[in-house]
């Protein structure tokens, strides 16, 4: 464990120091982009922390490559090189799309790249669970499986990179709980070299670089925002390294036995639970889009952290509530794992967890709806004294550009509603 230890402490620091970097030579350079109609932040704003993520990467790579311990994890420097080489083309291509805004075509075509780079050299899906048993792949059908998923999660993860603090936290999260899960199902006295794999090296250097991100890119207060954000760059490479360290620990060895299979599928089911939101969000705008008559890599402002600040969630609360959903996800199938009644504790935990998770993410429409029948309820004369005439959605004179409000607004027209009837 101190070894893995080591390892996100190191990229942590290089993660940290190379944030600080970029956000210097950015400012000094005018290195950031227009704010566009989507964006949720109102000043300009440096977005090429994925160049900090990627250094911390490498260097923890090369610092891991020196240590005896660790050996047997570049043992095979084939699949070490892919995922290296992926992460270096993946970030270009970002760094790229950051700068100039490429095209859709361009940067799938890239991300297919990585991925079949990934698959070429052994990093591979090579089967799938049936009902009851597994299913073998052919290695036409495992390349292109794997090409698939890693794409798919990449693309799931940029979809979500919308608000300060949200990937870097999500991912973190994640990678904890995969890492937790590697951690239970390889180690033993005489299991070192299943302990030290490929994929429990790439999430521990992740988790890592997120943690030294994150200061950077997380909003302090709504008049200080984020100093720095990951960009398309940054996304794209948390998203291709968690899917490669998925696949690397679950998609080549084979179960056997009914518990063995259920302790394995838990790594591909994982990363699918714990980005579920995200995976949701990517097939809604990839469907929103294609019935618009839109390419379905088009940018817009539908995306489902968007719809939570339009609820009236602050931005904090917002990142807040993905941040939950990742945990119950991920720490509830990490308790299948518990034998005997794994299944019953985890089940419940989520079952709940989700209980609260639904109760908090939709408190702002409730807070919403009492704004609207107390207004209704009100007599016109009182609603105009105490202008919250137009919460009224009902109301034919409301201006419906002008209905939208935050939780807070909403909260401040109920209490003048109220101070007004009080009075009267």
């Amino acid at each position: 464990m101190i070894f893995y230890v080591l390892i996100a402490l190191v990229s942590g620091l290089i993660s940290f120091g190379g944030s600080w970097l970029i956000w210097r030579l950015s400012h000094k350079y005018r290195l950031y982009p227009k704010i566009r109609e989507r964006d949720v932040h109102d000043r300009p704003t440096p977005r090429l922390g994925g160049i900090a993520l990627c250094a911390g990467i490498l260097i923890a790579f090369a610092v891991g490559s020196q240590i005896p311990a660790l050996s047997l994890i570049f043992a095979q420097p084939q699949q070490v090189l892919a995922v290296l080489g992926a992460a270096l083309l993946i970030v270009l291509i970002g760094v790229a799309d950051d700068i100039w805004d490429l095209d859709w075509f361009t940067k799938l075509a890239g991300q297919i790249m990585a991925a079949g780079l990934l698959a070429w050299q052994g990093v591979q899906i090579g089967w799938l669970p049936g009902l009851g048993t597994t299913v073998l792949l052919p290695p036409y059908a495992s390349l292109l499986v794997t090409i698939f998923v890693i794409v798919l999660v990449m693309n799931a993860v940029n979809f979500i990179d919308g608000l300060d603090g949200l990937v870097a936290g999500v991912a973190t999260i994640a990678s904890s709980a995969f890492f937790i899960y590697g951690y239970l199902v390889s180690y033993g006295p005489t299991e070192q070299s299943d302990y030290f794999n490929l994929a429990q090296f790439i999430t521990a250097a992740l988790i890592g670089a997120c943690l030294g991100f994150l200061p950077w890119n997380w909003r302090r207060s709504d008049d200080r925002p984020a100093r720095l954000f990951m960009g398309d760059s940054g996304a794209l490479l948390v998203g291709l390294l968690m899917a490669t360290s998925t696949v690397a620990l679950a998609g080549q060895t084979l179960p056997e036995s009914g518990r063995e299979q259920l302790t394995a599928l838990i790594p591909v089911i994982l990363p699918l639970a714990v980005l579920i939101v995200p995976l949701a969000d990517f097939t809604l705008a990839i469907l929103r889009r294609l019935r618009a008559g839109k390419s379905p890599f088009s940018a817009d402002r539908k995306h489902l952290h968007h719809r939570l600040l339009d609820m009236g969630h602050s931005h904090t609360h917002a990142v807040v509530i993905f941040y939950a959903w990742t945990a119950v996800a991920s720490g509830g199938l990490l308790l299948f794992l518990i034998p005997g009644s794994g299944l019953l504790i985890g089940g419940l935990v989520m079952l709940v967890g989700f209980v609260v998770c639904t109760i908090v993410t939709l408190a702002p429409l409730s807070r919403r709806k009492a704004l609207e029948a107390a207004v209704q309820s009100a007599p016109a004369a009182l609603t105009m004294e105490a202008h919250v005439a137009e919460f009224d959605p009902l109301d034919a004179a409301a201006d419906a550009a002008e209905s939208e409000h935050t939780d807070a607004e909403s909260a401040r027209a109920l209490a003048r509603l109220q101070k007004r009837e009080a009075s009267s």
